[in-house]
Parts: C-alpha cells; sequence; structure tokens
C-alpha cells in the first residue's frame, strides 16, 4: 500500500492532529516491547534498521556489510523477517525452491549472495544460522524487535525522504520516536544527500556514515539509451534519478507501491508501454524477483550498490566485532 500523502512533509493538515492519540498509543506500546531483554548469540550480531515504516536503503547496507565480513574470511548469513512472504520461518531461503510470495524480495537479494534465514522469531533465526555455521549475523530489518540483542545496530536514514513528517504510526511513517531508535542505535548511515533535513533530529553525539547509491557495471549499457522504468519500492524517485544520473534516457515511468506483486497483466501492459515508446523496459533487482517467470527475459535489472565518503570510518566500527567472531573448531 501508498503512505498517505501527510506522511511526508512538514505534516500539516487535521489528519496527523486527529490520529495523534492513536499514535501516542503506539509509541508507547513500542517502548514497551522493545525494553524486553532478548537471547545474546555467541556471535556479533549487527542490525540494519531503521525508524520509519518502508524501504530506507536497509537490505542494500545489509548486503554491503555482509561482503565486508566475508572479505575478512568470516561466514556471514543474514536474518530477516520475510516481509512479504507466507513463510513464518525459522528457514533457510533458498532461491531455486522459494519465491518472493513465499519468502518476500528481500530474502531472496541476500540470500542470492550468502546463506539467508527468514524467522519471525529472530532469535530463532539467529539459533538456526548458528548451529548452520554463521559466524556473524547481519539483520536486515529488526531494530525494533527485543527477541535478539544486537552488538551494533546501524539507524539507516534514506537522506531524500529523511524521517516524513516525524510523527509516529499512524500520524506518520514512524515505527518509534527518532531519538528512541538513535539511543539503540551506534551510528547513522545516511544515504544521500540530507535534503529532508533528517540530521537535524538526531541527537548530537549520534555518529553519522554517509553513503550515497551508485548503480551496478550494467547501468553503463544504458548510457543514451531510451528507457521505461518501473518500480515497486518505497522510494520510486531513487530509482528513476540513478537511470538519470547513469546517462539512461527516461522515455516513461511506472512507480509502484513497495513490495508491488507483478502479476502477467501488469506485465502485459508496462511492455506494451515500453513498446509504444521504443524503450527499454528496466526495473530494480528487488522488483525483479516478484515479476513472473515468463516477462523477465524481457526486463533488464539495474543493481545499486554503496560508495562511502570515509569507509574507514566504517571499518572501525566494525573492527571490535571482530575479535567476537568464534574460531572454527
Amino acid at each position: 500500500m501508498r503512505a498517505p500523502d501527510f506522511w511526508t512533509g512538514d505534516g500539516g493538515g487535521i489528519a496527523p492532529v486527529l490520529l495523534s492519540p492513536i499514535a501516542a498509543l503506539y509509541a508507547a506500546a513500542t517502548a514497551r516491547r522493545v525494553a524486553k531483554p532478548g537471547w545474546r548469540a555467541p556471535v556479533p550480531v549487527i542490525c540494519c534498521g531503521n525508524a520509519t515504516a518502508g524501504g530506507a536503503g536497509k537490505t542494500t547496507l545489509a548486503l554491503d556489510l555482509g561482503r565486508r565480513l566475508a572479505n575478512r574470511g568470516i561466514a556471514v548469513h543474514f536474518l530477516t523477517r520475510g516481509y512479504g512472504g507466507t513463510l513464518k520461518g525459522p528457514a533457510r531461503v533458498e532461491p531455486g525452491r522459494h519465491d518472493s510470495e513465499t519468502v518476500g524480495d528481500e530474502a531472496l537479494l541476500l540470500a542470492a549472495e550468502r546463506p539467508t534465514w527468514i524467522a519471525a522469531d529472530r532469535a530463532a533465526g539467529a539459533r538456526a544460522a548458528v548451529e548452520a555455521g554463521a559466524q556473524a549475523i547481519v539483520m536486515d530489518d529488526g531494530l525494533q524487535n527485543p527477541t535478539l540483542e544486537k552488538d551494533l545496530s546501524f539507524l539507516t536514514v534514506d537522506g531524500s525522504y529523511g524521517f516524513g513528517n516525524n510523527r509516529v504510526i499512524p500520524a506518520g511513517p514512524l515505527r518509534e520516536p527518532v531519538l528512541a531508535a538513535a539511543a539503540r542505535s551506534g551510528a547513522a548511515v545516511l544515504i544521500g544527500a540530507d535534503e529532508a533535513g533528517a540530521l537535524a533530529m538526531l541527537p548530537p553525539g549520534l555518529p553519522v556514515l554517509r553513503a550515497r547509491n551508485v548503480p551496478g557495471p550494467e547501468a553503463k549499457q544504458l548510457m543514451g539509451q531510451s528507457v521505461f522504468a518501473f518500480c515497486g519500492i518505497a522510494n520510486p524517485r531513487k530509482f528513476f534519478a540513478t537511470l538519470s544520473e547513469s546517462g539512461a534516457i527516461i522515455a516513461g515511468r511506472a512507480p509502484y507501491a513497495d513490495h508491488y506483486p507483478f502479476d502477467a497483466g501488469d506485465m502485459r501492459e508496462l511492455l506494451a508501454e515500453a513498446d509504444r515508446l521504443r524503450a527499454i523496459p528496466v526495473t530494480t533487482k528487488k522488483d525483479f524477483v516478484r515479476i513472473p517467470p515468463a516477462f523477465r527475459a524481457r526486463v533488464t535489472v539495474v543493481t545499486v550498490g554503496l560508495e562511502w565518503e570515509e569507509p574507514a570510518m566504517l571499518e572501525a566500527m566494525l573492527e571490535p566485532l571482530v575479535g567476537r567472531v568464534p574460531v572454527p573448531a
């Protein structure tokens, strides 16, 4: 579903005011939940979380951290809820057997690179990962889930969206007040320029790591090409901007709600529009796994990674966790 318009900007209008009592109850319930103690895993646990509902770049961050730890020779496993899927877990994701309807799109992206577990109960998922040989666990989301203790949490912030109208659900997009989320985080990760003034909402003592989305190597093939871009992600503008910055000529665009389940009818319409525009149909890797297999050959995927302003600062934050990695017997 799409976020209400009043969740963005200054949150003006009567709706946020009317919803504020419910938002206060939501925030109080979250505070009680996150105060509960969780299970302490025998391996380092890193959480890529956020304060808002919807995407902020958590999966992209998790993939980046997984690669960095793997480059140190650490057996990294990913852990996620499997949002949008029917499987509750704990279960290891098998890309050849599972699809986005069973495990969600993010789990499939993670599983394409490292062993990945989905679990509504994150502690149970972590136990399964450890039993399967995980030497470190990177969580995609879960900052507000108390069942598993974290050694290091990153508060992921989309620079173009920030914290919306800075109100808690349903009056705004926040899962909890920003300061509450920041208090349980070791650092904030700002992805993109701070267009929404998010940094001003963070406590002054919280370290801020800055990064930006950069397209994968396949984007070079689209330079100067006419493309028809479609996606169902939290912030479609980011994807469209990435294509433009890569030199692609956007002849048309079609934004959908986050995690939108494309069906055959959708794809016929999208491909027909691309043909009408004489443009290459292009989407994200996250959307690609939600496209019916029969249509995938017609669609070009552009991946996205992170480029850090100060990668040494990030590596320095990861360094203390390496000492907690168990040595194989």
